[in-house]
Order: structure tokens, then sequence, then C-alpha cells
């Protein structure tokens, strides 16, 4: 099994330890792995799932039993040079599938006496399905408010519910806490670097649809930034193998309530000097005040030669409708790069959006209302 390694202090440990952080600096773990070059000719007869990209991925080394059939979602035209990748249509509804199969696939290996997530939206509902799945006892930590519907659907997998009072940040050092204790797997999409390289396949299904191609521009949505953290990581890896000739542009997304990253960037800052302030927003998926991953996003919007942009509530709200009327039915924050995309001048070349969450698990938002879920 791979090692994880702290990208600060070069503090390594075994993945089987159940050492979820940096034990020197707190910080998140990064993964001591390297990928093989994927035959996009060998892709046509593999299974269709993520782990037909087995070359690329850390747990596939041996045969992977965790699976949902999660991946392989649609890419559609938007415009005649803009592309939606439909990731709301995983097995849970959310791009969060493609990180919580290999948590689990983790978890399942090393048979820790529980697994804990802590969420208040669509990571907490993957990994209880991903750990049902699995096998898994599972504790998920939720704020209290949380989504009913998201609620639902955590105990319907099986897992267990703790409601915790208070935000998103009381949460997760509840969750945290609970992760400290003995014989027990934090299965955090934030700190856990196995869920970076579930994420990653993201675009390795965008490389394989366009035939050994990627577009110009990724638009990304950024909160704890899972998801544009993973399509940097696959980039790298495609370059790297000599598969792609050019890295594409990142452009992040957050929310204009809760935008730390977005202040950072353009204040020409490496890191955050503070978490933001919490206010309500329609996109609360991607309202996360204080990302463990900070200095790595900003790290790696600039080196792509990408921006960050900001999306109001109004922007949210429009854009959601519009993908409705378009046939497209997604949660307030999944419509956040598609509001963004909307407000800004067309970039030149190929762009692609990813719509990462179902509308049925928010329903429209409505005037002065909130809806989503921060994951």
């Amino acid at each position: 099994m791979t090692a994880y390694v702290c990208p600060l202090c070069h503090v390594r440990a075994p993945a089987d330890a159940l050492t979820w952080r940096c034990p020197q600096c707190h910080g998140p773990w990064d993964l001591d792995f390297t990928s093989a070059p994927v035959s996009l000719t060998s892709l046509a007869s593999r299974v269709n799932s993520l782990w037909r990209y087995a070359e690329a991925l850390p747990l596939a080394t041996e045969i992977p039993h965790v699976t949902l059939g999660e991946g392989r979602t649609p890419l559609v035209p938007l415009t005649d040079r803009i592309s939606a990748k439909l990731d709301f249509l995983m097995p849970t509804s959310s791009f969060k599938d493609r990180g919580a199969v290999m948590l689990a696939e983790l978890a399942r290996r090393l048979g820790p006496r529980t697994v804990i997530a802590d969420s208040s939206g669509n990571a907490g509902t993957a990994i209880a399905a991903y750990g049902a799945r699995a096998g898994l006892d599972c504790a998920v930590y939720v704020p209290e408010g949380t989504s009913p519907k998201k609620l639902e659907q955590i105990r319907a997998h099986g897992a267990r519910v703790v409601v915790v009072a208070g935000d998103r940040e009381a949460t997760a050092r509840a969750a945290r806490e609970a992760a400290d204790e003995p014989d027990v797997l934090y299965a955090s999409h934030a700190y856990n670097p196995h869920f970076l390289h579930g994420t990653k396949t993201y675009v390795y299904e965008l490389w394989e649809d366009l035939g050994g191609r990627l577009p110009d521009t990724l638009v990304l949505p950024v909160g704890n930034g899972t998801l544009l953290l993973g399509a940097a990581l696959a980039v790298e890896e495609l370059y790297g193998h000599g598969l792609v000739d050019r890295r594409p542009v990142l452009v992040a997304v957050q929310a204009e309530a809760v935008s730390p990253l977005a202040a950072a960037f353009h204040a020409g800052e490496d890191e955050l000097s503070a978490p933001a302030e919490t206010r309500p927003t329609l996109a609360e998926g991607i309202a996360i005040p204080n990302p463990p991953r900070a200095a790595q996003i900003l790290r790696a919007v600039r080196a792509s030669g990408g921006t960050f942009r900001t999306v109001t509530d109004d922007q949210v709200r429009t854009a959601q409708l519009d993908l409705a009327r378009r046939g497209l039915y997604v949660e307030p924050t999944a419509a956040a790069c598609w509001a963004a995309v909307r407000a800004a001048p067309e970039r030149p070349g190929t762009t692609v959006v990813p719509l990462c969450g179902a509308g049925t698990k928010t329903g429209l938002a409505g005037e002065g209302t909130s809806s989503g879920g921060r994951t």
C-alpha cells in the first residue's frame, strides 16, 4: 500500500495506519503515489466504472470490490463551445461518489471498527452509500439544520447520523475528535488524499470522451476544493505521461457570500490569513470558510494560468432555473459554475462545467431561501 506524506513537513506515515492528518503540523496528507499511463485504445473493453483507469488509481493494484457503477457521466453541449458534465447522474446523485468509492475501498481493506465522516450534504450521503456497499459500520456527523432529504438518505443507507449543535465547522471539530479514537477511519474528503485520486477521474473521463484531448478551460466549484485538486492532479498526470500536449486553464468558482480563496487569490496571497466570515448563501455546498487545502488550491489555479470568480445568490438562482429549462435539474450549488460562465465574457476555445448535484435533493431555490448543503 502507498504511503501518506505531508507536503509541508515531509512527515510520512503508512496509508494503513489510520493516521488521518500530519502529526506535526496537523495539515492534510498527500499520497506518495506515481500513476502509470492509461492506454486510450484499451478502455473500450474495460469495466464501466471509474476503476477502468486502474493504472492511475492507488487502490487498483488488487481487484477492487467496492463499486456502484460510478463514473462515465455524460458530456452534453450547452452552447457551441461550452459543455456540461452531468455528475449529478452518479449513484447517490453527486460527484462525491468519485471520492467516496475510494475511501470505502480503503476502509474495506483496513477493516476499522467504524468509519466516520462529517458533512451536511453530498459527501455524507456518498460515504453512507458506499459504506453500506462495503459492509462498513459508518457514522456521519452533520450540523443542525441539515436538509431532511439528505438526512433521510444517510439513514436509509444504514449509517448513524450524529447531529452536532452549531455550524459546519463545529461539526468538523466533533468528527475529528471522534476520529482520534482507536480503530477509526476518518473518511474525510478534505483530509484523505485517496478522495482526490477518485475525483481526478472526472478529467480522465473528459480525456477519454474527447478522444485523447482536454478542453481549453475547466470551470470548477471550490469549497474544500476536492474536485479542482483532483482535476489538477489528473492534468499533471496526463501531461507528464505525454497523453495531452497542453494543460487546460482552471477557473475556480466561489459563492460571493463566502469566498476566502477568491479574496486571497486576487490579493496575491499564497494562503489564507484567516477564516472567512460565514454568511448565508444558496451555494452552501461551496461555502467553506477555512478549507484545509487552501494553499494547494491557490497554487493549482495560478499554475494553470487561471483565476477565481464569485457568484451572487441571484446569479445562482437564475442559472439553476436556466439549466432546468434546458432539461438539467440540479441543486443550487451545482449551478454556480454555469452562473459564473454566464456572467463573464466567453473564453476562447472549449469549456466544460460540472453539474455536481441533483436538484431532487434540494428543490428550486426560492426567493429568500437557502438550500444545497455544504460538503
